[in-house]
This record gives structure tokens, C-alpha cells and sequence, in this order.
């Protein structure tokens, strides 16, 4: 009886193991919860003094300090203060840690002890996170979030605050990129064949489809991208003609959105009251060199027409609810006249796998310098992944979850009904494709009556 006990025991002990093991490879976030976040806050808490007195995050007490524990606490040696650790929440992804640096620190400084304290920890990364003077937050994540991409159920409140926030992608601290066009009203995103760029706009628009917002398509490729996306698209060219004729008309209704703003004493469209007050569109470019390269002379007068447009729209827009989403495999100097101040308008840029470095220097180097290194490493068996930078500075690497076209056109179906009738789009607005009636043929053949 002992021997089939001792074996009963042996066998569920394997069967745990071989299912930890099972959970780390093909679920993280189930063992990450199981087994390590409860061996990385042990480890936290064990080894927090002296790992902070190794990577140099401690200072001298203060006099009172010193004073109080020579005379009160009777101790000869003082020790150096590291940042008292105020809060520290687990994750289904993570651990976060909050600090309060003492005087003679900076974030900074803990910035470039975040390689050293990831090691100490045996935590998958840490990204430190300045909140308020005084204090910040260590972002650890327990696993490669970006390896199989799930984004949250729940946005943070002050994440998910404005009217036009959309969650793209899930960044490489396990939050979630948002595209938020109240905050950054214009973005382009780069990125060479086969990168995940496609990727990025699919979940772009499955989210915007969900909003009470217009869309307005530029697809000069016939239209191979978009036209899926017609049943709410107020508004599609798929020709370099039909591309100058919209931006034209977009043009003509943005001026008449400031004559609005005007007759009311408004600065802004959301400070127009709601009835009165136009929908917000959102204009996506698939490939903006359709735009700027002609083939013959005769052309550059149509080419120059719509950069002007273009340009336009990116510096004065914002203010009557027209945002631009601008993606392209190159964008530069080299494109002609009007490239380079219509990317100084694009505050928000992703960029994903490049060619040449010379394509990472024209989205990020001009606003994330230490960003363009991160994008040319970016691997060739890892689409989806990208760099995404603003103009203060902060960039972050992201990676879009799988969303397929027939996902993206199945959502733009089903949220049809949202799409805003526009008169001065009318004329672009896409022919929605009916879907043929299928006759289900009989599975036997038909045997004729005999007389």
C-alpha cells in the first residue's frame, strides 16, 4: 500500500511540474502568477537594501537623521538611505513598484540603474516611470509581454478619459498603446514590407470603427487596403485624381468648421455645444509616396495641390476636429517639395522594422534620437513589433495583437450604422458592395420522373 502512495505521489508530482512547465511556455501569464511574482516579491524584499546600495541608488542621511540614530537609536554606523518603497502591486504581467527618492536623487538616476536591478531581480525588464516630483514607479515585467501579445480588458482612468482614445498595441512595460487624438491629433507610421504596418492599421481602424467618428480613406493603390473597410468610410479615393479632389473637398469643410467655431466664439471643436457641434474625422493615408511622386511633368501640378492640402490640414485641423494618419515605407526630403513641413506637423510617429537607418532618422530621430538604435534592431521573424515616439522625447517599443482583414471588415460592418453622412464628402463617399445571395446545391443529383 506504501509503494502505491509513494508512486501516486511521485506522479502528481510530476504532473505539477510538467504543468508549470507546460504554463511557462504556452501560458506566462498563468505561471507568472502562480510561481513568479510570489518569487519576485520574496527576492524584492529580501534583497532591496543592499541591491540599491550596489547600483549606487542610496545617499547620505541627513544631519537628523544621522543624529537620531548615534543618540537615540544607539547605533554607531549610519547607513546610507536608499528610496523608501511606498507601494508594490503584482500583475497578471508584472510587479509595480513605487518610490519616494530621497534627497541627492533623480529619476535619472534610477533610469540608468534599470539593466542592473533587472538582473538583481530576475525580472524580464524594468522601466522606471517619473509620476510626480519625488517619485517614481518600477515597471517590472515578469515574462516577454510582447511574444504573444494580449492586450488589458480595462484601460487606466486617465488612459481612457477623452472621447477619441483607441488601444493599438501593447507596450514592452505591459500597458497599453493608445492613440489619443485629442493629445496627439496627427501621427505617421513607417515601416518596409512585411513589418506589421498593415497590422497596426487594421487594429486602428477595427477601434475607430467603434466610435462616433468619420473616416476618410486615401488608398492610391486602387484601393486594395481600404475598399474592404467601405461600409463606414464616409469617404475613399483610390486614385492620385480622386486623392486631390477629396483633400480639396476636406479642405472646403474645414473652413467651414472655422466659420462655425467663429459664429460661436469657439477656439475648439469640443467647446461647440453638442448640437451644433460637427463629427470629428480621422483621414488615413495608406501610402503617402502615391502622393509625391509623378511620372510625368504634367503632374506636378496636381502633386503640388495636394501637398499643399495636406499641409494645411496637419497645422490647422486639429482645432476643428480633422486628424491625419499618415503611413508610408519612406518619408523624407528625397519625396519633393512639402515632405519635409508636413512631417514636422506629425507630432506622433511608430516606426516599424526599416530597410536603411536613414528611414529610422526621418521618424524618430528628429524627436527620440535614442529611439532610431532600438528600431534597426528590430527582427524580421517579429512583425508587429515598432518603436513609437512623440515629440517629448519618450519612446517605447510596442507590438499590434494578430487581427486579420476579415476581422477588420467584419467590424467595420458591423458598426456601419455610425458612419456619418457628410454633404461635402458625398461625392467620395465608397459604393458598398452587396453580398451575393449563395444557392446551396443538393447533395444528390436530381433523378428525372419516369412516365
Amino acid at each position: 500500500m506504501s509503494d502505491v502512495s509513494t508512486v501516486i505521489e511521485v506522479a502528481g508530482a510530476l504532473s505539477a511540474a510538467g504543468g508549470l512547465g507546460y504554463a511557462k511556455v504556452r501560458a506566462p501569464r498563468v505561471f507568472w502568477s502562480l510561481v513568479g511574482l510570489p518569487v519576485a516579491r520574496v527576492r524584492f524584499a529580501a534583497t532591496y537594501r543592499s541591491t540599491m546600495d550596489v547600483c549606487g541608488l542610496t545617499v547620505q542621511p541627513s544631519r537628523l537623521r544621522a543624529f537620531m540614530v548615534r543618540n537615540v537609536a544607539r547605533r554607531p554606523d549610519v547607513q546610507p538611505v536608499p528610496p523608501q518603497v511606498r507601494r508594490v502591486r503584482g500583475s497578471s504581467t508584472g510587479m509595480r513598484v513605487t518610490l519616494r527618492l530621497p534627497a541627492g536623487l533623480e529619476p535619472a538616476d534610477v533610469t540608468a540603474a534599470s539593466e542592473r536591478l533587472r538582473h538583481a531581480w530576475g525580472v524580464h525588464s524594468v522601466h522606471v516611470v517619473d509620476t510626480k516630483p519625488g517619485f517614481v514607479e518600477l515597471r517590472m515585467t515578469g515574462y516577454d509581454v510582447l511574444a504573444r501579445v494580449k492586450m488589458p480588458r480595462r484601460l487606466p482612468r486617465t488612459v481612457a478619459s477623452g472621447p477619441l482614445v483607441v488601444p493599438v498595441a501593447l507596450r514592452e512595460d505591459g500597458s497599453a498603446f493608445v492613440r489619443d487624438y485629442q493629445q496627439v491629433p496627427h501621427g505617421l507610421t513607417l515601416g518596409a514590407n512585411q513589418s506589421g504596418k498593415s497590422m497596426y492599421q487594421r487594429n486602428l481602424i477595427a477601434g475607430l470603427a467603434k466610435l462616433p467618428v468619420g473616416l476618410v480613406g486615401v488608398d492610391c493603390k486602387r484601393g486594395v487596403e481600404q475598399r474592404g473597410y467601405a461600409p463606414r468610410l464616409s469617404a475613399l479615393a483610390v486614385t492620385p485624381d480622386e486623392a486631390a479632389s477629396l483633400l480639396e473637398a476636406l479642405v472646403g469643410e474645414m473652413e467651414d468648421r472655422f466659420d462655425t467655431l467663429s459664429a460661436h466664439g469657439a477656439s475648439d471643436l469640443w467647446d461647440l455645444p453638442v448640437k451644433v457641434r460637427p463629427v470629428p474625422l480621422v483621414v488615413l493615408v495608406d501610402e503617402v509616396a502615391e502622393l509625391f511622386l509623378t511620372a510625368a511633368k504634367k503632374d506636378e501640378e496636381r502633386r503640388d495641390r495636394m501637398v499643399m492640402h495636406l499641409v494645411r490640414l496637419a497645422q490647422m485641423a486639429r482645432a476643428v476636429g480633422i486628424y491625419l494618419e499618415i503611413c508610408g515605407q519612406r518619408f523624407g526630403s528625397e519625396l519633393g517639395k512639402g515632405a519635409t513641413m508636413l512631417r514636422a506637423q506629425l507630432t506622433g510617429r511608430v516606426v516599424h522594422r526599416v530597410n536603411d537607418k536613414q528611414t529610422a532618422d526621418m521618424g524618430l530621430g528628429d524627436i527620440a534620437p535614442d529611439a532610431v538604435f532600438a528600431v534597426t534592431t528590430i527582427p524580421p521573424n517579429r512583425p508587429g513589433v515598432a518603436v513609437a515616439g512623440d515629440s517629448s522625447g519618450g519612446w517605447s517599443r510596442i507590438r499590434t495583437p494578430e487581427l486579420s482583414a476579415a476581422d477588420t471588415v467584419a467590424t467595420c460592418h458591423e458598426f456601419a450604422h455610425l458612419t456619418p453622412h457628410l454633404p461635402a464628402l458625398a461625392p467620395f463617399r465608397p459604393v458598398v458592395p452587396t453580398t451575393p445571395v449563395t444557392t446551396t446545391s443538393p447533395l444528390t443529383a436530381p433523378v428525372p420522373a419516369t412516365e
